[in-house]
């Protein structure tokens, strides 16, 4: 394993298991263990020529310990077998000072991973990664470069940025859990800004990220970047009211977070949670249904467990509107008396559908949802604002365009949406099949009815 940069080796690992072993002979009742390394390789490019360079590497070792019913957590980067005595002794003596509480333990061993023995069974570890050179990031980067091409039109600042990374996870604790995850990450973002004749600056930003080297788009970030700056040339008002909303694949999770986290066991043992009680309820519209999928091989997000160990597996949670899960995990589940399940969604994953009122279109992208509204406004990017988790309400800044009959006819900016989520996701009109993969919250281009925009 030494050969690949950046994960970890058997020694390190060695030191892992000492921690469990040590910990339990000075008085532990349960021990878990996390051990994680990372190297990230980045290049920074600034008008078509290289602006920074950057190598960033990280290790911990987080320990949680159990003992005479009262828990700690914590870390250390010394990687030493003759200094875990003493780092273990200073965190035992620092438990015992604290008050007791039942609700901590570990999770079951039936409910853990169990076939997350090399790290690399969801295949998103690039074996070519140990293998690229300095020379060869600074190439991909320089290449990804359109500001000479577009400088004559505008184009006053071209900032992109080329990374890679690898990030190696352990978990092992004393009920004989053993899991690791593995994956490499390769990133490239743009950030384009124009100037109109007038002198106005608008910017636009595009990315791409993949698992695996050969499928990363980086070719066509700058281009995408540099349209979607001059698109927002010339904003004009609107007049404030209701109006349907688009909001594109790109910024369509930022409305789904809020849910989400409305389902987390936290949330709702705090009554923080505008979804308090809704286990098995119907609360979405019945053509909505959210999956999560954490297993798909060659997926950003995919991962085979949480950071307690406990198996992820592919699961409805909102089905048909009806919401099918809460998200809880071990010491939630005993504070609050319930069944206990897995501790966060992991990669949820919206259906593509259509609103009964509509006919499905013959294309379920961002313009053909846009054709099957009609008219409305196209949001391509949030700017601040906040949500009420107990309540539900919302108030964003946002930016796009104004469309009519399904075509843009000019920028929108600075102007805020406003209204309840519950509300929000009840009058859902569509949801499309043109997902980014990049991302970890698998969420197409969206449609809502009645959404108060204020001008």
């Amino acid at each position: 394993m030494e050969e690949i940069i950046g994960m970890l080796s058997p020694e390190e690992i060695k030191i892992a298991d000492k921690c469990v072993e040590k910990a339990l002979g000075m008085g532990a009742t349960k021990v878990r263990v996390t051990l994680s390394k990372s190297l990230m390789e980045l290049f920074g490019i600034l008008n078509g020529e290289l602006d920074k360079v950057s190598h960033c590497m990280d290790r911990s070792m987080s320990v949680c310990l159990f003992t005479d019913g009262k828990y700690g957590t914590f870390s250390t980067n010394r990687f030493v077998e003759d200094e875990l005595d003493d780092f273990l002794a200073k965190s035992l003596a620092t438990v015992r000072m604290l008050a007791e509480d039942p609700c901590r333990d570990l999770p079951d061993p039936s409910r853990t991973a169990k076939e997350a023995i090399t790290g690399k069974e969801l295949d998103l570890y690039d074996d070519s990664y140990p293998s690229l050179t300095p020379d060869q990031r600074l190439r991909m980067a320089l290449g990804a470069s359109v500001f000479k091409k577009h400088e004559p039109e505008g184009l006053i600042s071209e900032e992109g940025e080329y990374s890679d990374s690898i990030y190696d996870t352990l978990t092992l604790d004393s009920n004989g859990l053993r899991c690791r995850h593995i994956e490499t990450s390769f990133e490239y973002g743009v950030e384009m800004t124009v100037k109109d004749p007038e002198g106005n600056c608008y910017s636009g930003y595009w990315w791409d990220s993949k698992p695996r080297l050969a499928d990363l788009e980086i070719s066509t970030c700058g281009e995408t970047a540099f349209t979607r700056a001059m698109a927002q040339i010339g904003p004009k008002k609107i007049p404030s009211g209701k109006y349907t909303m688009v909001v594109d694949s790109e910024n369509s999770s930022r409305l789904l977070t809020p849910v989400t986290s409305a389902l987390g066991a936290f949330a709702l043992q705090q009554k923080n949670s505008f979804l308090l009680d809704t286990l098995g309820k119907k609360v979405f519209p019945e053509w909505m249904t959210l999956m999560d999928k954490p297993l798909e091989k060659g997926q950003t997000g995919s991962k085979l467990f949480d950071s307690e160990g406990v198996a992820a597996k592919e699961m409805p949670v909102i089905e048909n509107g009806v919401v099918k899960e809460y998200f809880v995990n071990t010491y939630m589940s005993k504070k609050m008396g319930i069944a206990p399940t897995i501790e966060d969604v992991m990669r949820p994953v919206l259906t593509p559908c259509v609103a009964p009122s509509l006919a499905k279109p013959s294309r379920m992208d961002r313009d053909g949802i846009m054709e099957l509204v009609g008219d409305g406004i196209l949001v391509t990017g949030f700017n601040g604002g906040n949500s009420n988790s107990a309540t539900g309400d919302f108030s964003f800044g946002v930016e796009g365009f104004l469309f009519k009959g399904g075509k843009i006819v000019h920028p929108v900016r600075e102007i805020l949406i406003t209204g309840n989520l519950l509300t929000l996701w009840n009058n859902l009109l569509a949801a499309g099949d043109d997902a980014r993969l990049c991302k970890s919250k698998v969420i197409p281009t969206l449609a809502f009815k009645d959404v108060d925009f204020s001008a």
